[in-house]
């Protein structure tokens, strides 16, 4: 589904990305993980045209995307959790999820109001408030939801559960687990190692802009000395 072969991205003329290589097939879930600083943000900013790689090749369901406007590719159908939540502060609940709706021919179930309310339960609860009025955890729980009232094909999610309770961050976790049975292609970066090894397919390592490793879930969890090395854990 999504392919990046060689990413080299820049910002102004300090590069970042130097040599950032992987795929996802439909229906996966894969981990983008690394140190602080290691390029992992700027990576999906590449995949979302934020900042848009100088070289190499970015392809998603068979089409060459880099080049494209962020406004663009997000059409194609990839839904983004960003780092920070950013979600829209003085419009209510249901205008932040309403804002952002799309219907996909393509989607068997498709994310609506109801759906989004029945995963959330507590986002019905405060739907006529505004979103800066919402906790931390609300807030991530919000910008969850919008990402998928796109119906995306691919959701990409950074640090979703940073700095949450742990009540709310396994309500997280239960959630994309949820997602993972429906065979929603995901993305994540998350420093979580123990909820990610329960969750996805394949690991992703960079590290100062390199992809240098990738591998199943297995492989991972088995070498524990890939985690010290590159992790720092």
């Amino acid at each position: 589904m999504l392919y990046l072969t060689a990413i080299e991205t820049f910002y102004q003329q300090s590069q970042a990305l130097f040599d950032v290589s992987f795929s996802l097939e439909k229906g996966e879930v894969v981990s983008l993980l690394g140190r602080n600083g290691m390029g992992k943000t700027t990576t999906i900013r590449s995949i979302l045209g934020l900042t848009p790689p100088r070289n190499g090749q970015i392809t998603f369901k068979g089409r060459k995307i880099q080049g494209l406007s962020s406004f663009q590719i997000a059409r194609q159908g990839i839904g983004f959790v960003p780092e920070g939540r950013q979600i829209f502060p003085r419009l209510t609940v249901k205008e932040n999820l309403l804002v952002v709706a799309v219907h996909r021919q393509s989607a068997e179930r498709s994310w609506n109001l109801q759906r989004v309310f029945s995963l959330f339960p507590r986002l019905q609860e405060r739907r006529d408030q505004p979103a800066s009025s919402l906790s931390g955890g609300e807030q991530q729980m919000l910008a969850i939801g919008r990402a998928l009232m796109t119906n995306p094909c691919l959701l990409i999610l950074d640090e979703a559960t940073e700095g949450l309770a742990p009540l709310i961050r396994q309500e997280i976790w239960d959630c994309l687990s949820m997602l993972k049975r429906e065979a929603l292609t995901i993305l994540i970066v998350d420093k979580d190692l123990v909820a990610l090894q329960k969750l996805v397919d394949r690991h992703v390592i960079i590290e100062k802009g390199r992809t240098v490793w990738q591998g199943s879930n297995k492989v991972f969890s088995a070498d524990l000395g890939l985690a010290r090395r590159y992790l720092g854990v």
